[in-house]
């Protein structure tokens, strides 16, 4: 019996060493992800329009994806405030992600198609504007990241390769 018990302890050992040695990881194996965005809403004056207490802000608003499995596919992107009481929606992911192009299988292009549905009040009446968001992302082993945003078809936003992680923050102005 002493023999046998040594052999299974001796298995176990092995495996558990066997183990951590293949989870041993290097830097370069290491893929950065820079995905999270920050955005603001401003009219051409500077007045915050994603502040529902202010005449002439957003009070509502919906997230949808163009790509999603469904035509109802909602994407959840928080409306926060900074320390400064402005407000702007934070994007982290949700959306579905389609190719765009694979310049090789190192190096790839995706991109997400949101719709905002976005009211307020004017003279008594609740109006609803529908607005497009276009994500382009980078993907190479070793990144994955926001490279270019069109709201409406318009460039507010793009970030070079070699650019450092960060919270991409940009302001649309409406």
């Amino acid at each position: 019996m002493k023999f046998k018990l040594n052999h299974i302890v001796l298995f176990k050992l092995i495996a558990v060493m066997f183990l951590m040695a293949s989870c041993g990881s290097d830097d370069e194996s290491l893929q950065r992800i820079d995905q999270v965005m920050n955005f603001y809403m401003k009219n051409s004056a500077g007045q915050d329009l994603l502040n529902p207490k202010k005449a002439g802000s957003y009070t509502a608003f919906s997230v949808n994806d163009d790509n999603g499995a469904t035509d109802v596919s909602p994407v959840s992107v928080p409306l926060k405030m900074t320390t400064d009481s402005l407000y702007y929606f934070e994007y982290v992911s949700g959306a579905k992600r389609i190719i765009m192009d694979s310049i090789s299988p190192e190096n790839k292009t995706y991109h997400s198609n949101l719709t905002f549905s976005l009211s307020r009040t004017v003279n008594n009446q609740v109006v609803t504007v529908t607005d497009a968001m276009e994500i382009r992302y980078r993907w190479t082993p070793s990144l994955f990241q926001v490279s270019e945003v069109l709201y409406n078809d318009q460039v507010i936003f793009s970030k070079e390769a070699d650019a450092p992680n960060a919270i991409n923050t940009f302001t649309i102005i409406k």
